[in-house]
Formats: structure tokens, C-alpha cells, sequence
């Protein structure tokens, strides 16, 4: 009887990442990559195309990061398992895979270790942690519970984040408007919003908030 092998879309800007991955999961008899990608977009776009089972998404992608293409394929495909691929310990990117819809987080360090193990507890349907995460987001829970201080809300709309990080990437209004389908004026509109939100001056200072945020790459 032949083994039903889990059909995985990896999505990754760096090819030399998708290199490196790919065989490891290839190489288990219930594991197969059956699309790349090296953009959020391109990731949501062959989600949608090609049957697949599981989504690998790098948290930092242009156009759309891992966590945005995260929050549509969980819309448009709720039964779609989805594992973020990650080079950050970081507390916040962690609560929002999970609001993102995606069961587990993996470090690029240890994906060699951890990636197919990540796999398997994804089809199964149980939640998957890097080794050590438990322990880091207990105490750091505790921390902000003794310090009084809540769990970081998101300080921009989804919308306005898809903005800033094309801002920052330096799509102009009108190549943004025709990303997203709306107007320029609508994305100009957004974009004088999240200055005010934000406190921030102009485009140079978007662009830093958005690398220090992590939606884009420095």
C-alpha cells in the first residue's frame, strides 16, 4: 500500500534557503514540496492553484510577509495546515503566527532537526514549538503579568500593514493600487493614516519602522 505523502508549498525569497529545504522534506516517504515560492503574493496565488496540504511560509517575504499571506490563506482555505519558517526568537512574531492561523514556528537554525517533525505535528493537527519556546514565552507571560503590562496589540490595521511594507519596498501609490485592487487615493489615504499613527514623518521613516518591525529585510 502506498503512503498518501502530504503535499507541502514552500515559500521562501531566498533560493538557497528553498535549496536546503527542500530535500529534507522530499527525502521522508510522507512528505513531498509540490510548489516554491519566493514572495507572500506568489505563495497565496499557488495555494490557490495547486492542491496542497501544507503551507511553509518564511516570515519575511516581499509583497506579502509569512504572517500576511498566513492571515489570507487561513481565510480562503481554513482547512490549510500552515508552519511559519523563521530566523527570530521573537515573543510578539510567535502570538501573531498563531492569530495568523498557523500551528507551528520554526527556526531556519534547526529546520535540519525540527522541520519535519513540525510536518507531521501540523497534519496531525497539533501545534508545534521550537524546543525551548515553552519555556521563553512562559516566562516572558509571567514577566509582563508581574510588570502589569497586557499582551502588545497591533498597532496598525492588517490593510495598513500591506501598505507600509509595500511603501517601504518602494512600490509607488499607483503600483500599490493595482496590488491591492483600490485607488491611489485610497493607498494615499492609508498612507497619511499610518504617518499619524505611527508619529512618522515621511517614506524613509516608514521604511525603517517597517525593518524594525520585521516586515522588510534590511
Amino acid at each position: 500500500m502506498t503512503l498518501a505523502r502530504t503535499r507541502i508549498l514552500l515559500a521562501d525569497d531566498h533560493a538557497l534557503v528553498r535549496r536546503g529545504v527542500r530535500p529534507i522534506l522530499d527525502s521522508e516517504p510522507d512528505l513531498t514540496v509540490v510548489a516554491e515560492a519566493d514572495n507572500g503574493a506568489e505563495a497565496v496565488s499557488l495555494a490557490r492553484e495547486t492542491p496542497v496540504d501544507l503551507a511553509i511560509l518564511d516570515i519575511a517575504m516581499p509583497r506579502r510577509t509569512g504572517l500576511q499571506a498566513a492571515r489570507e490563506l487561513s481565510r480562503l482555505q481554513p482547512d490549510l495546515r500552515i508552519l511559519i519558517l523563521t530566523m527570530y526568537h521573537n515573543e510578539q512574531y510567535f502570538f501573531e503566527a498563531l492569530k495568523a492561523g498557523a500551528c507551528g514556528y520554526v527556526l531556519k537554525t534547526v529546520a535540519d532537526r525540527d522541520l519535519v517533525l513540525a510536518c507531521r505535528a501540523a497534519v496531525r493537527n497539533e501545534p508545534f514549538l521550537y524546543p525551548g519556546a515553552e519555556n521563553t514565552l512562559i516566562r516572558e507571560y509571567l514577566e509582563r503579568l508581574r510588570q502589569g503590562r497586557p499582551l502588545p496589540d497591533r498597532a496598525i490595521t492588517e490593510r495598513e500593514e500591506e501598505i507600509l511594507k509595500l511603501v517601504a519596498e518602494g512600490y509607488s501609490s499607483k503600483d500599490i493600487g493595482d496590488l491591492l485592487v483600490i485607488s491611489s487615493k485610497t493607498v494615499e489615504r492609508h498612507r497619511a493614516n499610518l504617518l499619524q499613527k505611527l508619529g512618522l514623518r515621511d517614506r524613509l521613516e516608514l521604511t525603517r519602522y517597517a525593518i524594525r518591525t520585521g516586515l522588510i529585510e534590511p
